[in-house]
């Protein structure tokens, strides 16, 4: 008897397990440069975004707009639906040339982030061109800031130099959007990735969806004005890692936990409270340039520091967990070290 009530516990335990397992996140793919003449920090040749929309394809993803992919993904709608969304910064003229046909070709929806004094200047699109994209089905346009500056407070920029400025570079893009092609939404993505407490503050003023930089999945744990994005190019879309990326999960850490990312020490130390879903002795965290890097679990709580300097303006701490259905749930902390020149 005792036997059986045993095995009745793991089944129900083990069933529980895979009811969790099977809650699917939101994956936000971000590209620059579809081609294979541009830098290539910031490009995805056009052979791999091909070969990506085709994976995409073979998983059986399903592509939607990303402001309610996003707001479905905050909410917990998803339920076991993997969704995806695409998202392109800057409005380069490769994607008018080569990633638009593609994806209007297969009927998926995608953003272009617009930083509005760039376009219709050389490599970019013009506004006819995002004229003609923001009529077809599905496609958003949004803000990217008037002039894609740096926004995080610089250190030596009094508060209120930097409120004029970062408040001109949200609204004149803004209202020139609403202008020139009719679009007021609510969503933004930080020039380079980069944000702070203060710029979030602003982002959540307007109430916009904020999209860095960082990789990972947006479940409901995740912050509205500190969305995580998979960068695409080349050095980190190729396909042997590609599948893990869209099927993961959103590492349950409520974001309240994490800081801004401005550092104040290098290197910088990231604590959090481990969710019960986690098991530590399976998560695996690594450091910009450094690899795997080892951490400390006191009780419940996580503390993770390099063992060496970073030597660039913006880096990461990445954990991985593994999930019964063979996905990973994800997190990524960007830190941004203000005393490094811009770039």
């Amino acid at each position: 008897m005792a036997k059986r009530m045993t095995t009745r516990l793991f089944l129900v335990l083990w069933l529980a397990g895979l009811a969790i397992s099977a809650k699917a996140d939101l994956v936000v793919l971000q590209y620059h440069h579809v081609s294979d003449s541009t830098p290539a920090s910031t490009s995805t040749s056009v052979s791999l975004f091909a070969e990506q929309l085709e994976m995409i394809e073979e998983l059986e993803i399903d592509v939607v707009p990303l402001e309610s992919g996003t707001r479905d993904a905050l909410d917990g709608k998803l339920n076991d639906r993997k969704q995806i969304a695409i998202t392109f910064d800057d409005a380069y003229e490769s994607v008018y040339d080569t990633a638009v046909p593609e994806l209007e070709k297969r009927g998926y929806p995608y953003t272009i982030f617009v930083n509005t004094d760039a376009i219709g200047s050389q490599g970019y699109m013009t506004w006819e061109q995002l004229e003609e994209v923001r009529d077809n089905d599905g496609v958003t346009i949004a803000n990217h800031s008037e002039d894609h500056g740096h926004l995080a407070r610089r250190p030596d920029e009094n508060e209120s130099d930097w409120t004029q400025r970062v408040e001109r570079s949200l609204d004149k893009a803004q209202d020139t959007l609403e202008d020139r092609l009719g679009t007021d939404v609510p969503m933004f993505a930080y020039p380079y990735g980069e944000f702070d407490e203060a710029l979030e503050r602003k982002i959540e003023e307007r109430g916009w969806l904020g999209f860095g930089q960082q990789s990972g999945a947006i479940g409901e744990t995740s912050g509205a004005t500190r969305l995580p994005r998979f960068p695409m190019a080349n050095a980190y879309g190729q396909l042997n890692g590609l599948k893990d990326k869209l099927r993961s999960k959103a590492l349950p850490v409520d974001a309240n936990q994490l800081p801004d990312g401005v550092i104040d020490e290098n290197p910088p130390t990231l604590t959090f409270t481990v969710p019960d879903s986690i098991s530590v002795d399976r998560l695996t965290c690594f450091a910009s340039g450094q690899g795997r890097v080892d951490f400390d679990v006191s009780g419940d709580e996580l503390t993770l520091k390099a063992p060496d300097r970073f030597n660039s303006r913006r880096f990461r701490y990445n954990c991985t967990h593994p999930v019964s259905d063979g996905s990973f749930y994800w997190l990524s902390q960007q830190w941004l070290d203000l005393s490094r020149p811009e770039d």
